[in-house]
């Protein structure tokens, strides 16, 4: 069922303090809580039919893509090692091994899933945005889709400097030092996708921050002012919160995840109301 706003009715309800309309089937009637409820659960369903779509096709094609994708950062090949001024010579590939007899069954199912849900984010957020923007007058409605369509785009820039970049760096580095010759780096395939994933959706979430700004400066909690006052508080702010959500604890990946989320803070300022 879906819903269609009466926009001459909501004007006059809203000067009246009277509730919203909406227009079901044609029949214009005041829109009780259980029909929202039914077209939430509808958006759902879609959202849920999409994500389940998307899980069959990534578990029908994840044996040919983990090789050459998913496990692509940890070889010398990875292509942001070999780019002129970074390249980081020539290193024997990782090993990477399995110790629980379910492991590789789960991760495949895991590996799938959360790869359908990426897909289908955009989709996600066309169904939340079909579900409110009925709601909305025209210039709500303008805002509303740029912070979803903007959001997005951040949500997978992220994904994709999480993926090309901090994931790979923070790996080789990592999963190549020693502390001593006589022990032996061995990455255990738990280990490896959790921090693949843990990396992946943590930088996909952080590139949302300027978008949060924005909708703060809208509000007026923050304007561009007050976060250019305050901007070596925010530093220090970032440093701690990266190296919360730092999966270890060394100063080399502190750097590779602040320098993103500092950047994000500048473009935020940019993107914030001068008051």
């Amino acid at each position: 069922m879906s819903i269609y706003p009466h926009t001459g009715s909501r004007k006059k309800n809203a000067q009246r303090g009277q509730p919203h309309t909406y227009r079901y089937l044609s029949l214009e009637k005041e829109s009780t809580f259980w029909e929202h409820v039914e077209v939430l659960r509808w958006s759902i369903a879609r959202c849920v039919g999409v994500v389940l779509l998307f899980f069959a096709a990534a578990f029908a094609i994840m044996p040919r893509i983990f090789d050459t994708y998913i496990l692509g950062a940890a070889s010398s090949d990875f292509f942001i090692f070999n780019l002129p001024g970074l390249s980081m010579g020539t290193f024997a590939p990782l090993e990477i091994i399995n110790i629980n007899l379910a492991t590789q069954f789960l991760t495949h199912i895991s590996t799938s899933f959360w790869l359908a849900v990426t897909v289908a984010f955009p989709y996600i957020m066309f169904e939340a945005w079909r579900f409110i923007s009925p709601a909305l007058y025209s210039n709500e409605r303008r805002s509303t889709l740029f912070a979803f369509t903007f959001g997005t785009a951040m949500f997978y820039t992220g994904c994709t400097v999480g993926y090309c970049v901090v994931f790979p760096v923070t790996l080789n580095f990592l999963a190549r030092y020693q502390l001593s010759a006589a022990v032996t780096n061995s990455i255990s395939l738990d280990s490896y996708m959790g921090t693949f994933l843990l990396i992946i959706f943590i930088m996909g979430i952080m590139f949302e921050l300027p978008l949060l700004i924005w909708l703060l400066s809208r509000t007026g909690t923050v304007n561009r002012q007050s976060l250019t006052k305050y901007r070596r508080h925010a530093i220090v702010a970032l440093m701690v919160f990266a190296a919360i959500i730092t999966p270890t604890g060394d100063p080399f990946t502190l750097m590779v995840v602040f320098i993103p989320l500092y950047a994000l803070y500048e473009l935020g300022i940019l993107m914030a109301r001068r008051t």
